[in-house]
């Protein structure tokens, strides 16, 4: 096979990535798009070194190690989106550019926790 079909297929994998990493605003097609290049970056190890008959194979071993990244990467941002859906029931990533707390009021009082029942004090 020629060594540029694969290179042109990601290089486009590459380009879909990139524009859904700029363009998108959910976190979790962020990190969509951000699998979809090192996929890009994957096939491009595996074509070189099939192309240059490699005797340890290092590209298919740097593969390896770059899809082990990946889903350590998955597993903690998927992690980091939960979190912050759960604080602040959005995952918008133009709108969490602040990490501060907001100023707002709290829905529940001070020394409660959110969705804990309140505890009624007992009358003397």
């Amino acid at each position: 096979m020629h060594l540029a079909y694969p290179t042109v297929v990601a290089a486009l994998l590459f380009s879909v990535g990139v524009y859904g990493v700029l363009a998108r605003r959910n976190a979790i097609l962020v990190l969509m798009s951000v699998e979809l290049m090192l996929n890009a970056v994957n096939l491009n190890l595996v074509t070189f070194d099939m192309r240059f008959r490699d005797r340890l194979h290092g590209g298919q071993v740097l593969t390896l190690f770059t899809i082990v990244i990946a889903a350590a990467e998955v597993g903690l941002g998927l992690a980091i989106v939960l979190l912050v859906y759960r604080n602040r029931r959005m995952v918008d990533v133009d709108r969490l550019r602040e990490l501060a707390e907001s100023d707002e009021e709290p829905e529940s009082e001070p020394g409660t926790e959110p969705g804990a029942e309140p505890v009624e004090e007992a009358a003397p």
